[in-house]
């Protein structure tokens, strides 16, 4: 089974959360994906950090977890997955952000399970598992 990681699973990774990183130390190496969706959001919160030791300690980890995790690449699966997801989320009146939107379609599109503490939204998307690892 693959494991697909949110942009907020990822950050707490980063972070050093007990609960996730455990989680991970239970997966082998290719069990564990990132979307690219997830690493520019996560490199346009470290450039809007002030300079300062904390960023540059979080750059570090960012650059580290970047290289030891594989990628899950965006091909026409996703895109025709994204293009279903906002479509539906829209008929129902539950809009939600298009890169959360982006993010979903990975797993979604190749029946992955979606990593993220974001359950209010993830779950509006029909199909889609969804594991919460900051959960005890």
């Amino acid at each position: 089974m693959t494991f697909v990681l949110d942009t907020n699973a990822f950050s707490a990774l980063m972070k050093g959360d007990p609960l996730v990183l455990a989680k991970l130390k239970q997966k082998s190496k290719g069990e564990v994906v990132v979307p690219q969706p997830v690493l520019a959001e996560i490199a346009y919160g470290l450039e809007r950090l002030p300079k300062s030791k904390r960023k540059e300690a979080l750059q570090e980890r960012f650059d580290l977890l970047r290289a030891e995790l594989a990628r899950s690449n965006w091909l026409d699966d996703v895109s025709a997955s994204f293009g279903s997801i906002k479509a539906t989320l829209e008929r129902r009146g539950q809009r939600i952000e298009d890169f959360d939107i982006a993010i979903a379609a990975h797993a979604l599109a190749r029946g992955e399970v979606l990593v993220t503490a974001n359950l209010d939204h993830m779950t509006r998307i029909s199909g889609l598992t969804v594991e919460d690892w900051s959960a005890p």
